[in-house]
């Protein structure tokens, strides 16, 4: 699982190092609140973000992940599909994470403020402070518990940005399991080999429960690897359908 590095998947990993190193080398610039994936809707959404959110990390362990495993399936996809066809897969598989995270924050923020124009509170107030240029908390005037726990929802979800390539990581993983079922493969904290083909439900269901379950202290976008996945998945199945067709 260690295989040669091919040019994509080399100039990937050294674009997602570039990108990690200078958000600390030029701190001044923030580049986080510029780069980073904010909700659409949020003041701090700018639509490059789209992509560029893909090559901003928020910790040496999250991109040394995120890179190791590009590595170790990234070479042998791309000698398969070819240059071209691995590109769109890892960028269709980041959009996908990208906006399946977001399709689940639009249902939130739906719900969170039917809730407060309910109880007449100006959401307008939450969407102003949430802005980057406002620095300091959010003051919530209100006597109800109910309501202070909903303006404080929706303004973190204003203002938490999205970061990593772990959308596009997680294509990567479901496309190789889709085309190599039977390959057996050994991971850190799975102790014995387990076969490719297990990799896409179990990464799926646990998305699920743990997107769903929004556990306490739990800031990871578990949305966002199902859509990475869901799309590495259909890419792959589509591609072999095709090319069985034609052969």
């Amino acid at each position: 699982m260690f295989p040669q590095i091919t040019p994509v998947t080399r100039n990937i990993i050294i674009l997602n190092v570039v990108f990690f190193a200078a958000t600390f080398l030029l701190g001044n610039l923030n580049l986080e609140a510029l780069l980073a994936g904010y909700f659409p809707l949020s003041p701090n959404f700018r639509s490059w973000q789209i992509i560029t959110h893909m090559f901003m990390h928020g910790s040496i362990m999250h991109i040394v992940f995120n890179m190791f495993t590009l590595y170790s399936f990234g070479p042998v996809l791309e000698q398969v599909l070819g240059q071209k066809k691995f590109i769109i897969l890892y960028f269709a598989a980041g959009l996908g994470g990208f906006v399946l995270y977001n399709v689940w924050n639009y249902y939130e923020v739906s719900q969170l403020t039917s809730f407060l124009n309910s109880q007449a509170y100006d959401i307008r107030e939450i969407y102003k402070y949430a802005d980057n240029h406002y620095a300091g908390e959010m003051p919530i005037t209100s006597n109800s518990e109910a309501v202070r726990d909903a303006a404080q929802k929706l303004f973190i979800i204003l203002k938490t940005p999205m970061v990593g390539a772990s959308g596009a990581i997680f294509g990567v993983i479901a496309a190789f399991s889709t085309l190599f079922p039977d390959a057996k493969l050994m991971f850190m904290f799975i102790p014995f080999p387990i076969k490719a083909k297990y990799l896409t439900p179990i990464i799926i269901a646990a998305s699920i429960f743990l997107g769903f379950g929004q556990f306490s202290g739990d800031n990871i976008a578990h949305f966002a690897h199902l859509g990475g996945a869901l799309i590495g998945f259909l890419y792959i199945w589509n591609w072999k359908k095709y090319r069985d067709r034609i052969q």
